[in-house]
């Protein structure tokens, strides 16, 4: 079988492919990386069969990595199996609660972690499970919107030397990029430098739906939902010509009522 390790500490992720080594040496590690970014990556291009998670790094979390994985992860290829490891012990607990096949609380030792390859030995040896019901799973580990005191209504948007207002209700769809977010109106665009996760809270999720996890839609603004010829979902927006995908953790949102 083959895994990848993704851990940010150093000392720890070595302590980690030793005794791996020492207590399942038939293991092949494939890949060692210290972030989350890669670890997607990696995991999309090796397609390992189990995946070791530090549920806090940089880049993404653990639980972030497996919900991009969950929606880019090729059709026909069996989804890893999951191991989350973290400091804390209730976050791992939740997670291993809906997704993962176990948890691994740090400092790792060879008594729980020879537990945890018993069950992976187990997992193994069971049918594979669909990949539909992953989703499902890791859909509950989307973190919940907390109320906002007051919702965002303008946002503020540097234009050259100026600065131009932009109300929110105008918005038709938001898109993360690698630094800025792209503001996507009936009348053109415009970049702020805000993250996704910063702005969410802000917003009144009855009328912004997330439909990928780089993009806000105006739910106002969605004329249909529609599947291609591979089965991915898109949705096509009123007075536009673009597509936008919607991925799979949030395909729910357009099941037929």
């Amino acid at each position: 079988m083959t895994a990848l390790i993704a851990e940010d500490e150093p000392i720890l992720a070595q302590m980690l492919v030793h005794a791996l080594q020492r207590l399942w040496p038939e293991l092949q590690i494939v890949a060692v990386v210290d972030n989350g970014v890669a670890a997607a990556q990696q995991a999309l291009t090796l397609q390992p069969e189990i995946l070791f998670l530090d549920i806090k790094m940089p880049g993404q979390s653990g639980l972030e990595v497996a919900r991009e994985l969950a929606d880019e992860w090729p059709d026909g290829v069996a989804f890893p199996m999951l191991v989350f490891v973290t400091a804390y012990e209730e976050f791992a607990v939740q997670a291993f609660e809906h997704a993962a096949v176990d948890y691994l609380c740090k400092p790792i030792n060879d008594v729980r972690l020879a537990k945890t390859i018993e069950r992976l030995r187990v997992r193994a040896r069971q049918p594979t499970r669909q990949l539909d019901d992953i989703v499902q799973q890791l859909r509950a580990l989307v973190p919940a919107i907390a109320p906002a005191a007051a919702r965002l209504t303008m946002l503020r948007a540097a234009v050259g030397n100026q600065v131009r207002m932009i109300p929110v209700a105008e918005v038709v769809y938001f898109e993360a990029t690698d630094k800025y977010l792209r503001v996507v109106c009936a009348n053109g665009e415009s970049l702020i430098r805000l993250s996704l996760k910063e702005l969410m809270p802000q917003l009144d999720p009855d009328q912004f739906w997330q439909i990928h996890r780089r993009t806000l839609v105006n739910a106002a603004c969605i004329e249909l939902a529609q599947r291609d010829d591979a089965g991915k979902l898109s949705v096509r927006l009123r007075g536009r010509p673009e597509l936008l995908r919607v991925s799979r953790l949030f395909a729910h949102l357009f099941r037929q009522m």
